[in-house]
């Protein structure tokens, strides 16, 4: 009896293991690459036309964001967060980190870049603007850097399938923290760049709603995955019974 319950459970710990393999590279989302470090020599165009590198611009713990300059969806409240979460912590933007916005459309200017930054620049003071960088480039680079970060998007005709979420790393350019959604805590904000500063990656908390939800490419939004979750549950309850039984059996067995 005690050999088929070890069984079930080493099947059932299988296709766990299983289940979370398969959700490490999503088709359209974040695979966390936490404590890699990012390309640095890739080149791109800022909101002024000149050509430089993330290398020459990485100096401090940096936040990373991606977007498109014509989303409809998601892009935009994404900006909106960053400027204000920017606005409400007691960090200073230029002298503790930095912000840099790449687009990942290729058909995307310095012109739209200065546009759209000029859109949401402007909670923020006037002199930490220029520590807040829009960037366009080319493809190889684009797809260089969004592979670097797990960045996982998809063009759909003119527009993009793509997640919500900024990256944070370290001065050197090394992955530390991914922050999800399209608001963020100044708190949280706080100790993802204290932790960039130290160079320290840590696992995000936040993973586990990545794993409950998915992004519907119909109705651009992130839905329940209710079938996900209940055999998750399910298969617990089985651990749960199994479990049970193991030792009601054993406590049987050393009573006879």
């Amino acid at each position: 009896m005690n050999k088929t319950i070890i069984g079930i459970l080493w099947i059932i710990t299988a296709a766990l293991t299983q289940a979370v393999a398969q959700d490490k590279e999503p088709e359209i989302g974040i695979a966390e690459h936490l404590g890699n470090t990012i390309p640095l020599d890739l080149t791109f165009y800022n909101e002024n036309s000149d050509t430089v590198t993330l290398r020459s611009l990485i100096n401090k713990p940096t936040i990373l964001s991606f977007v498109y300059f014509d989303c409809p969806g998601l892009c935009s409240p994404l900006l909106s967060g960053i400027a204000d979460v920017v606005s409400h912590t007691d960090m200073k933007l230029g002298k503790d980190y930095d912000i840099i916005t790449i687009s990942f459309n290729t058909q995307d200017t310095p012109e739209k870049a200065r546009e759209k930054k000029q859109n949401f620049v402007q909670k923020i003071g006037t002199e930490s603007r220029g520590s807040w960088k829009y960037l366009t480039g080319e493809l190889h680079n684009i797809q260089a850097i969004t592979e670097a970060v797990g960045f996982k998007y998809k063009p759909m005709g003119v527009d993009f399938s793509h997640p919500s979420a900024i990256i944070v790393v370290s001065p050197e350019g090394k992955i530390t923290r991914y922050l999800y959604g399209l608001n963020y805590l100044p708190f949280d904000l706080k100790m993802a760049v204290i932790e960039a500063k130290r160079g320290e990656a840590r696992p995000t908390i936040t993973k586990v709603l990545d794993f409950c939800f998915a992004y519907d490419i119909e109705k651009k939004s992130y839905a329940l995955q209710t079938t996900r979750i209940i055999g998750i549950v399910t298969i617990l309850m089985i651990i749960a019974v199994a479990t049970i039984i193991f030792f009601i059996n054993r406590k049987s067995g050393k009573q006879a």
